[in-house]
């Protein structure tokens, strides 16, 4: 079934599902070596969002901490004032160097994380904000407390949550609406399974990150078979897996190429047979694909 929009089921949240693309952009490779400082080829990277709206893509992921604040300034420079593009953040993470991140949920670092965001990507407020990560040494109910007086005070209008488990988004839900969950999800790793089910009955946005199991699936005999009979890519048919498997997901992939950005968003376009579909779910759990990460 070729999808084009996603589709809510009772949503209550007031995020518009269906005004999101199907596949969205996950930014995090736009900056330098271990998501620090600026990238090398600065110029490609903005041309390559700048062309973002021309192939459909409408929903982009960054966070505060990517680079930190390459990823926003670099969007912004492209593509502000977003005509039709929705730009998800995320906070909550401190960077102390190259591949080093540390969560950090005080109220008054996530609040000032969040006006350093509307200041970067020059808006008045974030239309959907995400905690990066629970902060262990927080109290749980302090940070999700936080998170809803900023939406009670407007300076956000979506609050998501990243990398949680079922409990952690129960005790969320008791405090504020939660519009999306973006956990890792992929043909490869399906551990969140249980949080997609949550999406799905509640009517939250699933973003899955990591929806290539970081190009693990390209060298997958089983999608590469499948996407031979296509001619498709096996990242294509990974996606086109995804997309299949529920109306709550919306993958991000990232890429700084324009021809695979391109043959990521035709994914949509691959109707995967019940037989196909099920031939994969089959071959995840009986682990003739190797697990992910």
């Amino acid at each position: 079934m070729p999808a084009t929009t996603l589709q809510p089921t009772g949503s209550s949240n007031g995020l518009l599902l269906s005004s999101l693309g199907r596949v969205g952009f996950g930014s995090m490779g736009l900056t330098g070596s271990g998501c620090w400082g600026p990238p090398h080829n600065k110029e490609d990277l903005v041309h390559l969002l700048q062309m973002l709206p021309g192939v459909g893509v409408n929903f982009i992921d960054t966070a505060d901490s990517y680079g930190p604040h390459v990823s926003e300034d670099l969007i912004c420079e492209a593509l502000h004032p977003y005509s039709g593009i929705t730009v998800a953040t995320k906070g909550g993470l401190v960077r102390t160097g190259p591949n080093k991140w540390h969560p950090l949920g005080r109220p008054e670092y996530l609040r000032q994380q969040i006006l350093l965001s509307c200041r970067r990507l020059r808006i008045d407020r974030l239309h959907l904000w995400q905690l990066h990560r629970i902060d262990p040494l927080v109290p749980r109910d302090e940070q999700f407390g936080a998170l809803k007086c900023f939406l009670d005070e407007g300076l956000v209008e979506h609050i998501g949550l990243c990398q949680v488990s079922e409990d952690e988004l129960a005790d969320a839900r008791k405090i504020l609406p939660i519009s999306s969950v973006q956990n890792r999800y992929n043909i490869l790793d399906r551990e969140s399974e249980a949080i997609l089910k949550v999406c799905e009955d509640n009517g939250m946005v699933f973003i899955a990150w990591s929806p290539l199991a970081a190009k693990a699936v390209v060298s997958e005999p089983l999608l590469a078979e499948i996407a031979a009979a296509r001619g498709a890519t096996p990242a294509q048919v990974a996606l086109a897996w995804l997309l299949r498997r529920s109306r709550s997901m919306l993958p991000i992939p990232g890429t700084g190429s324009l021809r695979h950005l391109r043959e990521n968003v035709k994914a949509q376009e691959i109707d995967l047979t019940d037989q196909e579909f099920e031939l994969l779910n089959a071959g995840a759990s009986l682990g003739l694909l190797s697990r992910g990460s």
